[in-house]
C-alpha cells in the first residue's frame, strides 16, 4: 500500500504546489514560496508532503512536474504540459466540467474539454499579466490593502465601473487617478475584478462558451473575481475544493496513469 503513491508538482512563478496521490485520491498538499529556485522549492514541497503522511521518498513510485518551472525540476520522472494537468485536475473533480480557467500569477489560461475531459482547444493570455494575479496584487498595493483582501473588498461595491488599463504597469496610474476623484475602494476593487472578468470573457468567447466552467489556481480564492466572472459568463463559475492545487493533481493522475502503463 505505501507504495502506491505518485506525487504531482505544478512550479509556479510565484508558488510551488505539491499533491501526492494514493489509489487515485488526494491524501496530502503541500505549497511553499517558489521564489528565485524552482528546484528547490519543489523539493521543500515534496518533503513536507512526506512529512505529513510519514513516508519516504522510497514510498512514491512516481513524481511529475508541471507549470512554468517544470524543466527545472531534474528530479522529476515526467513533465507534463500545463494544459494537459489543468484538464486532469479540473475534469477531475466532476464530469459536468466542459471549461476550465486556468489563473496563476502571469498567465491565464482557458481550455474547452472533450467528452472524454481532455482538451480539445484552449487559449492562452499572457500579455503584461492583465488578466492574472499580480495584477490584481497590484492594485492591492496601490489600495494599500492585501491581495486576499480584494474579494471580500470587492463584494461590498455601490457601483459598477471598469478598468480600462490592461497592463499592469498603467493600471497603478488608473487607480491612484479613480482615488483623486474620491472613488471608493470597495469600487475600485470591484472595477480591477469586472475588467479581467471582461477579458477572460473575451477569452471563452473565442472558443465558444459552454456550461460547466471551472476556475483554479490561485486568484480562484478570489470570491469578487469569481462573482466578475460569473456575471460576464453568464452562469455560476465552479470554484472546485482544492482548486489551486488541481494542476498539481492532474500531473499527479498523469504519473498514476504511467505506472498503469508500466511507463
Amino acid at each position: 500500500m505505501g507504495n502506491n503513491y505518485v506525487v504531482g508538482i505544478d512550479s509556479g512563478s510565484q508558488n510551488s504546489k505539491a499533491v501526492a496521490l494514493l489509489n487515485g485520491e488526494i491524501v496530502a498538499t503541500a505549497i511553499v514560496a517558489t521564489e528565485f529556485d524552482a528546484k528547490c522549492a519543489a523539493e521543500k514541497a515534496i518533503n513536507e508532503l512526506l512529512d505529513k503522511l510519514g513516508i519516504g521518498k522510497d514510498s512514491v513510485q512516481k513524481i511529475a512536474a508541471t507549470g512554468t518551472g517544470r524543466n527545472l525540476i531534474d528530479f522529476a520522472d515526467m513533465h507534463v504540459n500545463e494544459v494537459i494537468s489543468a484538464a486532469k485536475g479540473a475534469r477531475s473533480q466532476s464530469d459536468k466540467i466542459n471549461m476550465v480557467l486556468d489563473m496563476g500569477a502571469e498567465t491565464s489560461r482557458v481550455l474547452a474539454l472533450d467528452e472524454h475531459g481532455a482538451a480539445k482547444n484552449y487559449v492562452v493570455n499572457d500579455r503584461c499579466a492583465s488578466g492574472a494575479g499580480t495584477f490584481i496584487e497590484t492594485v492591492a498595493r496601490a489600495l494599500q490593502i492585501q491581495p486576499e483582501e480584494m474579494g471580500d473588498i470587492a463584494l461590498k461595491a455601490d457601483k459598477d465601473i471598469m478598468l480600462k488599463a490592461q497592463c499592469v504597469v498603467f493600471v497603478e496610474s488608473e487607480v491612484i487617478s479613480l482615488i483623486h476623484q474620491k472613488e471608493t475602494r470597495e469600487n475600485i476593487a470591484n472595477g480591477v475584478h469586472n475588467g479581467i472578468g471582461n477579458r477572460i470573457c473575451s477569452m471563452f468567447r473565442s472558443l465558444g462558451i459552454r456550461d460547466g466552467v471551472a476556475f483554479i489556481g490561485g486568484p480562484s480564492l478570489n470570491k469578487g473575481l469569481v462573482a466578475s466572472l460569473s456575471k460576464e459568463l453568464g452562469q455560476q463559475v465552479i470554484v472546485p475544493d482544492l482548486s489551486v492545487f488541481l494542476s498539481a493533481a492532474g500531473a499527479a493522475l498523469a504519473a498514476s496513469e504511467a505506472v498503469e502503463r508500466n511507463d
